[in-house]
């Protein structure tokens, strides 16, 4: 029964991490729509879990809601203390397209968070790190 319901793939949807410019504490996350069509009734889940200093931790699940996200556009979705770096911080997308309804978890493990993995994040026209 659950092999007759269709999963449809994420694709042309993006996460990206990008240092505030001008502030070294804070990194800036986008959710990135580089479809043709809009995103409708977008529902992201954020949260952040790991150990620092031998302790396990997880941060308060916080959910954003975005009616509409246009097409070859961006939304900006939260601030992420840099400090949270040492978590792995997970990103759960969920939205609809021409009725269909899409869900993808993008997730940016501990470490990936730095220059290293930079790369130039589409319409933002800066550097960063982006999970599609």
């Amino acid at each position: 029964m659950k092999k007759d319901i269709p999963i449809p793939k994420v694709s042309d949807v993006a996460v990206a991490v990008v240092p505030e410019p001008n502030d070294a504490e804070f990194w800036q996350v986008f959710l990135i729509n580089l479809k043709a069509e809009g995103l409708t009734n977008v529902l992201v889940n954020s949260t952040g879990y790991g150990e620092i200093k031998g302790e396990n931790v997880r941060t308060t699940t916080l959910r954003y809601y975005f009616e509409t996200i246009e097409p070859q556009s961006f939304v900006k979705v939260e601030l992420l203390q840099n400090k949270l770096k040492e978590l792995a911080n997970e990103y759960w997308v969920s939205f609809s397209v021409n009725g269909q309804m899409y869900d993808k978890k993008y997730i940016f493990v501990k470490g990936t968070l730095n220059e290293v993995n930079f790369t130039k994040i589409p319409l933002l026209d800066t550097d960063g790190v982006m999970i599609k």
